[in-house]
């Protein structure tokens, strides 16, 4: 399959329309792979799940799922991810905890492609790892999408596209390369995933490493990681989880003085990005209710040290890209 979507190849939209393309990548998966096994990095996300079920359909317990908490997952992200799968699904789940060896390898680095590419590597490198305990792995699955194809030069850095290593030993198997972000959720409803899965917003493959600006450090990371689990609680409780496509905080590096309990206080702004689009290749700014951001704004300004601002971001993209690095 190339890596350019056929004109005549429709939309997919319905339930049925998913089912004939589920058996479709069944079929040419089972041809491509054999009797072999395959990783797949399994972040949680929306795309990777999906080419989680569509694979353990085709090739059941040869696909080994591998979890890499890299230490730049949302809260509470590696737990649900053993839940839904390892739990839920039976998936031949293999969880490796590598937060030190990312950081380390991370520190220092300000330049957001450096970042990306550091990321992705370090992932093949952990695959490699995980292969050599294995036998017949000669595969690794990716949750590629096609506008990760459309920006791969240029614009995304994205670990799927641009961050592999020539000499990386797998072959690649990319069952959704050619679906934009909507189809994907349609397919995996039709695998039977969770609703809350399928519908959740897509996660970039560097994890928080893209929102923590600048160079990452623990403090600021666990900072964003404590923001972005509040933003996401009150969009929920706000009812917004199902309106808005993609939301998330991002935080640079640098500060703004304060006040906080009578005394200057120095912190670090909390910028909110909220956005919609059908292809991730435009994108449009929700209006988010002002006693949302209100509410927001005084949970984390209150229960995140570190943080002593809150900003919105009201940029379309174009001209800014949805992710800010």
């Amino acid at each position: 399959m190339s890596n350019v979507r056929p004109e005549s190849m429709a939309r997919i939209e319905t339930k049925e329309l998913a089912d004939q393309f589920i058996a479709e990548q069944v079929a040419l998966v089972r041809e491509q792979v054999g009797d072999k096994k395959v990783l797949l990095a399994l972040s949680g996300g929306v795309d990777s799940s999906v080419v989680a079920a569509l694979l353990i359909k085709a090739i059941g317990k040869q696909l080994i799922c591998v979890h890499v908490n890299h230490g730049l997952m949302r809260k509470g992200e590696s737990e649900e991810v053993i839940k839904i799968f390892r739990d839920g699904l039976d998936a031949n789940l293999v969880y490796i905890d590598a937060t030190d060896r990312f950081l380390d390898k991370l520190a220092g680095i300000d330049n957001p492609e450096q970042k990306r590419k550091i990321i992705g590597n370090e992932f093949i490198v952990v695959f490699d790892e995980e292969a050599k305990k294995l036998t017949d792995v000669d595969f690794l699955a990716q949750g590629t999408i096609y506008p990760d194809i459309l920006e791969s030069d240029g614009v995304k850095a994205h670990h799927n596209v641009g961050g592999l290593p020539e000499d990386m030993q797998f072959e690649l198997v990319e069952p959704i390369k050619l679906l934009y972000k909507d189809e994907v959720r349609v397919v995996g409803k039709a695998l039977g995933l969770p609703t809350n899965m399928v519908d959740r917003q897509p996660f970039p493959g560097p994890g928080l490493g893209v929102r923590c600006l600048g160079a990452i450090t623990r403090d600021r990371l666990h900072a964003l990681r404590e923001a972005d689990a509040i933003l996401r609680e009150e969009f929920d409780n706000a009812g917004l989880s199902q309106h808005v496509w993609q939301y998330f905080i991002a935080v640079p590096d640098f500060k703004s003085v304060g006040v906080k309990n009578s005394k200057r206080y120095e912190g670090w702004p909390a910028i909110i990005r909220a956005v919609n689009t059908v292809d991730a290749m435009s994108a449009t700014i929700e209006e988010i209710p002002y006693s949302v951001l209100h509410k927001i704004t005084d949970r984390i300004t209150n229960e995140v040290d570190g943080i002593n601002r809150v900003l919105y971001d009201l940029t379309p993209k174009p001209i800014g890209t949805i992710e800010w690095e």
